[in-house]
Formats: structure tokens, sequence, C-alpha cells
């Protein structure tokens, strides 16, 4: 097992990066051991979807529990052999195809990853049917399942700097199409919650982020690239995707009725500014900033996480000492920037 804190900034490959995002807690094997059934990821596929399904694979292993991890998805960039080689069952199925999802099979226990969050702004249709009107299919069809579904910190809306970040309890004001359809997909869980006694936690992440992808990656390559970097939206949260990955599958420990929910994201409100001069500083590269800084931005409060699962692994100066090293080094991106600094909730 990796033990992060002695890595510094050495990592040197990509089968590295992936194994330290799948290494599992104590704590998700503990859960893991506890829990009881097979484990459906529904879009495994994505950015966080490989490395949760994996850690989820190797904290039953070192449990001692026998369980089918199932990863369903379209598979339509491919890395499907690449998940079954690491032990996990994988189905391939368009969610959107209520005959396909009839035929999955059932698991004790689903995680929910499917949604669309970029180029909303261009399809709003396809947009709402993905984060608002699948969260009824798949009840529907696992209404005996225990889940855990991800949604958005977008939910909130901009919160005042000072205050600290959104509380799970704080009304919901959600900007633009995209926020607005996860606030859709959470009440659509919560109605199925209740309406079949689905035990559900809701997942209201604010950005996490590896070295190949994350708000952290957007501002290292622009100050890499001599882009000027805009301060409109001058704080964020952000999380070691491990340490995300870590929390969710931790989360089938709080499964209730109706719907628990819960703010993952690191304990830190960054400042943009600082962590440009931060990069700037590593990779020896001038900054150039525009706009002027709001005293409102999207940020969670994370207390309730922190309590209940403990501090993150990979601390935020840690990442942004990685990040420095593999952008410099010309280490491979998703091509996915976050849109992070969007104020008018347009993705």
């Amino acid at each position: 097992m990796f033990e992060a804190q002695k890595l510094g900034h050495v990592l040197q490959s990509e089968e590295q990066l992936d194994d330290l995002l799948s290494e599992p807690t104590a704590g998700v094997i503990e859960t893991l051991g506890r829990l009881q059934g097979d484990l459906m990821i529904l879009g495994v596929a994505g950015k966080m979807g490989p490395t949760l399904a994996r850690m989820a694979r190797l904290a039953s292993d070192a449990a001692g529990v026998r369980r089918r991890i199932i990863g369903v998805a379209r598979f339509s960039a491919g890395g499907q052999a690449a998940l079954e080689a690491q032990g996990i069952e994988m189905i391939r199925c368009d969610l959107l195809q209520e005959d396909e999802v009839a035929k999955l099979p059932e698991a004790a226990n689903v995680l929910f990853m499917a949604g669309m969050k970029f180029g909303t702004s261009l399809n709003e249709p396809t947009t709402w049917v993905m984060n608002s009107y699948l969260p009824g299919v798949i009840c529907r069809k696992f209404r005996q399942s225990r889940m855990v579904a991800f949604s958005t910190g977008n939910v909130y809306g901009l919160t005042s700097v000072k205050r600290g970040g959104a509380r799970e309890d704080d009304p919901l004001q959600p900007v633009g199409e995209y926020a607005m359809s996860c606030l859709g997909r959470e009440r659509v869980f919560e109605y199925f919650s209740r309406s079949f006694g689905i035990p559900m936690v809701l997942i209201r992440l604010n950005y996490a982020g590896e070295l190949r992808y994350g708000v952290l990656v957007d501002l290292a390559r622009r100050i890499w690239n001599g882009e000027t970097i805009d301060l409109s939206m001058a704080y964020f949260n952000t999380i070691w995707q491990g340490d995300a990955n870590a929390m969710a599958l931790r989360a089938f420990d709080h499964i209730a009725v109706p719907p628990w929910v819960i703010n993952v994201t690191g304990p830190e409100t960054l400042s943009v500014r600082r962590v440009c001069e931060q990069f700037g500083q590593l990779m020896h590269r001038p900054l150039r900033f525009t706009g002027i800084e709001a005293d409102t931005a999207l940020l969670s409060d994370a207390q309730r996480g922190l309590e209940l699962f403990g501090s993150p692994r990979i601390k935020a100066d840690q990442l942004v000492e990685w990040i420095a090293d593999w952008v410099a080094r010309g280490g491979k991106s998703l091509n996915k920037p976050t849109h992070f600094e969007s104020r008018d909730g347009r993705f």
C-alpha cells in the first residue's frame, strides 16, 4: 500500500496515480466488511468510477468478503477491459433505455454516478433527462436496494465566502439549468426513497480532483500555457478524488429514509489567487490576472463529513505540488475543464 505522506511529488505514471486513487482506507475496509450483498456502480466509466470500483474491490477483498462488484455504463470511450482485469464485472448498458435497465441483475447495494454536466448549455433536454428523469427509472428498478447517489454542491448556489460554505440544511438556490436539474435529481430520489422505503444517501460533491482533472489542474494548465486567470470566482473547494471515493463508499453506513445528505469536499476554502501564486512559483511561470474577486462563490461546508470520516489523506498543498510537477512534465490530461469559474450556472 502507498503511504501518501512519504510520496512527495514523485507520481511518475498513470499506473501509480490510479493505484493511489484506488487505495482503500481502513474505514472503507470496515464499511465493506459490514455491508451485505453485491455492489453495482451505475455510470462507472466516468472520471471517478473506475478508481472507485477498484477501491470497492480491494476493500472487499481485504475485508474477506466475497461479493460481486458490478460496473454499468455504455463504455463509449472504452475502458471496459481495464476494469475487468481488476476483478470488476462489467455490463454494457444505456441507462436511458428502460428495457436495458430492466435486464440488469438485482444488487443489494447501488451506487449511482450517472449524470450530465458538460455541454448542458447546448443540450438542455438531455441534461434534464439524465439528471432528473433517470433517477426515477433507477429507483423503480432497484426499489429493494440500498443506494448512495452522487449530487453536487451546485444546488446551493453562490454563498458568502466569509460564511465558509453552504451547509447540508441550508436552503437550496440553484443557478442555471445544470444546477436546477441536479436539484430535480435529488427531489426524484427523495420521492422514491419515501414512496418505496429505499434507504439512501445523497452526496453533494464539490470538485473532486486528481492530476489529470479538476479545478487545480485547470489553473495549473492555464498558468503553464501563459493564459490569463479570471479572478471573478475567487474561491473554491476541492478534494482528492481518492478521498472522495472513500467517503462515497463509507456513506453506505449512513443510509436512511428519507435520504441522508452529506457534503463531500475538502476542509479548506481555497483562494484562486493564492493557489495560482503557488503554481507560478513551483512551475517558474509569470502570472496574469483579470476580473474582480467577488465575495460569493460556490462553496460547501465539509464539517459533517470530516467529523464522520476524518480528514482527507491528501491535503490541498500536496495536491498543488503533485499537479505542478505533473503538468510541467507533460503529464496526461483528461481535457475536461471543470468550468468552475462560471457564475451564471452555464456549463
